[in-house]
Order: C-alpha cells, then structure tokens, then sequence
C-alpha cells in the first residue's frame, strides 16, 4: 500500500474536520436560537473527535502524536480545504457552509466504508452516524430557510453563491490520487465531487435557491497543498494557545 498517499488523504481529511470543528465551537453563545447554540457545540465536539481518531491512525503510521500534530504546525502545514477557515459571518454564510461541507464528508465517509486500508474504514463505519445528524440538520434549515421570506432566501443565495467556489475546492485533487483509486483506498475526489453535486442539487430543488453551473465556477483550490487564506494562522493561533504554554502538560 503506497503510505505516502494514504497519509496524504488522513491529513486533509483530519484537518478538515479540526478547522470546521473549531469555527463551529465559535457559535457556542452566539446562535440565534439557543438549539442552535446546542446543535453547532455538538456538531463541533464530533468534528474535533473525528479529527482525534484520524491523527491517531497517523500516529499509528509513524506520524506524532494527535496533539503534537493538531497544534504544533503552522498554517503552510495544514491541508484543510480554504472553506473550512473562512470566518463564520452571519448564520446564513455558516448554515451554507454546513450544508456544502457535511453533504460532501458524508458522502466521502461513506465512500471510506469500503476502503481497503481496514482501519479507515472501520472509523468511516463509526463516524457515519454522526454525519447522518449533521446532514438532516443542515437539509431541514436550507429546505425551511430557503423556501422562508425574501430575506432568508435572499441572504441564503448571496453566501451559496460566495461559498460555492470555496466549496468546489473540497474536492482538489490529491497528487497521489491515481494511487489512491487504483489502490482502493479511496475512489477519488471526482467520483464524490460528482455524488455530492447530484445530493446537493437534489437538496436545493426543494428551495428557492439557484445552484447555477457548477463548471463555470473557478474552484478555490491550494488548501490541500498549504496555501490558505489569512484567516487560518490566527484560528490556529487561538486554538493551540493553551497547548503551546505547556506541551508536556499532562490533564
């Protein structure tokens, strides 16, 4: 099995899923409904877990420890997606984030199940029934919201129409995705570009809201090879703030 690939994947995956969890946990208090505080703290507190497991098959391939990993590297070193760092804006800019994120995990999750590395996708088998909550979650609120008032269905198009080419950025191909297929570890950033696109047209059909052309969108990759936008070293910098005081801390 080509190692170099396999953790290639892990560490986008896993990082993904640290950055998204930490701008989630920034809703705790701040929602708009006091559920809503409930749903994105849960929501982030997945997203980080999921994120330990992933560094820990890492660690089990050699890497560092999952601490040392998730808050000792600087942002050149990280290969989360640019969606995941953006700030969260109002709630329609994250609620958009949520819908676009989750419905691709999900599915690459699911994709996972089958991987031929078995550790992975026994943890893909544990994580599916998270990312089932966090799917229905974002689907009831975009199907409500945007089919709602000319406000919400509004300001839902402006940041769907911001986010998509962040979203499209998701799905950056890996440099060692032929390796990837051929060794059924994973099917592809294409093959899930293509499962999400059809889940979340599907998903918009029953809105208001306007998906357009897809392949006229410039994709906003670079995240998967250490190039991020400005927000990202400062979100890392508040998230290993603790950490970084004492490492050998024992808690």
């Amino acid at each position: 099995m080509n190692e170099t690939a396999l953790k290639e994947l892990l560490y986008k995956v896993a990082d993904d899923q640290l950055i998204i969890g930490h701008r989630n946990s920034e809703w705790t208090g701040m929602g708009p409904l006091l559920e809503e505080d409930i749903a994105f703290s849960s929501m982030a507190q997945d997203k980080v877990g999921q994120s330990q497991a992933l560094y820990q098959l890492l660690h089990e391939l050699g890497e560092k420890q999952p601490d040392t990993i998730a808050f000792t590297r600087n942002a050149d070193q990280f290969h989360n997606c640019q969606l995941v760092e953006l700030p969260n804006g109002e709630y329609d800019f994250s609620l958009i984030r949520h819908f676009l994120f989750d419905t691709a995990e999900a599915i690459r999750f699911d994709m996972l199940t089958t991987s031929s590395y078995t550790p992975l996708a026994q943890l893909a088998k544990k994580i599916q029934g998270e990312l089932r909550y966090h799917t229905m979650h974002a689907n009831t609120w975009i199907k409500q919201l945007g089919s709602a008032t000319e406000e919400s269905i509004s300001r839902l198009q402006s940041s769907l129409d911001k986010a998509l080419p962040y979203a499209l950025g998701i799905f950056e191909p890996s440099p060692y995705e032929q390796e990837l297929i051929a060794e059924g570890i994973f099917a592809g950033e294409e093959a899930l570009k293509a499962k999400w696109t059809e889940k979340v047209t599907e998903v918009l059909s029953q809105t208001r809201l306007e998906i357009g052309d897809l392949s006229a969108i410039d994709p906003k990759f670079g995240g998967r090879q250490g190039k991020h936008t400005e927000h990202l070293q400062p979100l890392l910098d508040e998230m290993s703030e603790v950490f970084r005081i004492d490492p050998a801390a024992e808690w």
